[in-house]
C-alpha cells in the first residue's frame, strides 16, 4: 500500500525574485525572506564562535567537540530554510538535520568527559571516578545502584550514548529509502501499515537510552563540572532538541483544526513550513546562547604566542575518528566481558595457599624481596629461618607447588603445595618452631 500524496502537482513554481514584476510579496515569499536572512545570521553568528577556537586551539581535546556542538544552529537553520523553499522534499531534509542531533549529544559526552578528566592526576575519567561511592540511578530506575568505580561503568555510558550515532543516521537512511518507495508516509499519522510509526518507536528508544547515559554521567560528575557552566552547555542542545520535536507536533495536530489548505499549499506542507521557518528564528538565538555558553575565552593563546591556524581545528571537527574508536573499544569489551563470563570457571585466585599464608609464595611481596623461609624437618619439628635460596615456585594449574632448598646444597628438602606437603621423617604430630 503506497502513502496517500500530499500536493504532488507542479504548482507555484515560480522564483522568488521576477525580473517583470519583481517580487509578489506573498506569505510564503515572506516567510521565505525571514527564513533565508535567520539562516544568514545563524551561520555568520557560529562562524565568529569557531573561528575563535580555531584561532585559539589550545586544548584540542575538548576543543573539537565544542567546534561540533557550535555546528549544530546552522544545520539546523540552514536544512530548514531549504526544506521550506522546497517543501515538497522536507521529509528529505528534516531526516538529514535531525541524524546531526546524534553527532551533538554525543560530543557533548565526549566534551563533559574531557572536563572530568582534567580534575584527575593521571589525567583520565576512571581516575576522577575513583572517589566516588555507590549511589541509586536516576529517575525512574532509582531502586538499582550502580558503582562508578567498576570498570564496566565508563564503557557502558559511552556506548548508551554513542549507540545514538549510529542508529539515528541508518534510521535517516531508511525513511530516505522508504518515503522514495512511497511507505514512510509521516503525514498519516501513527498508521501500522507504514514505516514512519516503526521509525519513530526506534528512533523514541535509541534517544532515551543516549539521553539518560548523559543524564547518569552528568548528574555523577557535577562537582568536577563546577565552573564549567556545564548546564548552560547543556541546555543549549536539549532545547534545540525539545523545541524541533514538541514544536513539530504542535504544528501537526493543527492540521484540518487551524491550519486549512489553499490554493498551492495543503495542510501537510503549511504545518511543515510553519515548523521549519520556526526552527530558522530560534536558531539565531540558539546560536547566541552557544556562543556565550562555549566561550573561547578560557582556551585563548598566551600572549606573545602567535594564533593557531584554522585548518586543523576544522579537519579535527569533521573527523570522527575519535567517535568509531569509543564505539569500537566499548563493543571490545562488552564481547570480551561476554566472552570470558561464558567461559569462566570457579576461581580460587582470592584464597590463600600455605605458601602464601605463612609468607613463602612468590606472588608474596615478602618472597618477592628474596627474603624466603627455609623449612627444615627433624622427626619433630619445623625450623623456619630466613633463606634467599629458593630452588623453585611455579603454579600447576590451579594447585600451587614451591620447592626450597633446605640446607643449601642444591637439592629439594621440603615440597609444598596447598594442603599437601611432606617432608623426609617428618612427624606432624606436635609441631613446633624451632630457633
Amino acid at each position: 500500500m503506497s502513502c496517500p500524496t500530499d500536493n504532488a502537482a507542479a504548482i507555484d513554481q515560480s522564483g522568488f525574485w521576477d525580473p517583470v514584476h519583481g517580487v509578489d510579496w506573498d506569505q510564503h515569499r515572506i516567510g521565505w525572506a525571514i527564513a533565508g536572512g535567520c539562516a544568514v545570521v545563524t551561520v555568520i553568528l557560529t562562524c565568529f564562535s569557531v573561528m575563535q577556537h580555531c584561532r585559539n586551539y589550545t586544548v584540542p581535546r575538548e576543543q573539537r567537540q565544542i567546534i561540533r556542538i557550535l555546528y549544530m544552529p546552522p544545520v539546523y537553520a540552514v536544512i530548514s530554510f531549504f526544506s521550506y523553499r522546497f517543501f515538497r522534499n522536507y521529509t528529505y531534509y528534516s531526516l538529514i538535520y535531525v541524524a546531526y542531533e546524534a553527532v551533538t549529544i554525543s560530543a557533548f559526552l565526549l566534551l563533559i568527559i574531557e572536563y572530568v578528566a582534567g580534575t584527575s592526576a593521571a589525567h583520565t575519567s576512571e581516575g576522577a571516578l575513583v572517589r566516588k561511592d555507590k549511589r541509586p540511578l536516576p529517575m525512574p530506575f532509582c531502586c538499582w545502584r550502580y558503582r562508578p568505580t567498576k570498570a564496566y561503568f565508563m564503557y557502558t555510558v559511552k556506548w548508551a550514548v554513542l549507540q545514538y550515532v549510529i542508529v539515528r543516521p541508518a534510521i535517516s537512511i531508511v525513511g530516505v529509502i522508504t518515503n522514495a518507495l512511497g511507505v514512510l508516509c509521516e503525514s498519516d499519522g501513527y498508521n501500522f501499515r507504514f514505516a514512519s510509526v516503526y521509525l519513530s518507536a526506534v528512533d523514541f528508544v535509541s534517544i532515551t537510552i543516549a539521553l539518560y547515559g548523559l543524564l547518569v554521567f552528568f548528574g555523577l560528575t557535577k562537582e568536577e563540572l563546577a565552573g564549567r557552566r556545564p548546564l548552560a552547555k547543556f541546555l543549549c542542545i536539549k532545547l534545540i532538541v525539545m523545541f524541533t520535536f514538541y514544536q513539530g507536533f504542535v504544528f501537526t495536530a493543527l492540521e484540518g483544526r487551524v491550519i486549512k489548505a489553499t490554493q498551492y499549499w495543503s495542510e501537510t506542507n503549511i504545518a511543515n513550513g510553519l515548523n521549519a521557518l520556526t526552527i530558522c528564528v530560534e536558531m539565531v538565538f540558539f546560536a547566541l546562547g552557544m556562543w556565550w555558553a562555549y566561550a573561547p575565552r578560557e582556551y585563548r593563546v598566551k600572549p606573545g604566542q602567535p594564533h593557531t591556524s584554522i585548518w586543523r581545528p576544522l579537519w579535527d571537527s569533521i573527523n570522527y575518528m575519535d567517535f568509531f574508536r569509543e564505539i569500537y573499544g566499548s563493543l571490545r569489551y562488552f564481547v570480551g566481558a561476554a566472552a570470558h563470563s561464558h567461559h569462566r570457571t570457579p576461581s580460587t585466585a582470592d584464597k590463600l595457599d600455605f605458601g602464601e599464608a605463612f609468607g613463602v609464595s612468590s606472588t608474596n611481596p615478602a618472597a618477592a624481596s628474596a627474603t624466603a623461609y627455609n623449612l627444615t624437618s627433624n622427626s619433630s619439628s619445623y625450623n623456619l629461618a630466613p633463606t634467599n635460596k629458593l630452588l623453585s615456585s611455579e603454579r600447576e594449574g590451579r594447585q600451587g607447588r614451591y620447592a626450597y632448598d633446605a640446607d643449601g646444597d642444591g637439592t629439594e628438602a621440603v615440597t609444598m603445595a596447598p594442603y599437601s606437603f611432606t617432608a623426609p621423617g617428618a612427624s606432624m604430630g606436635s609441631p613446633r618452631l624451632g630457633g
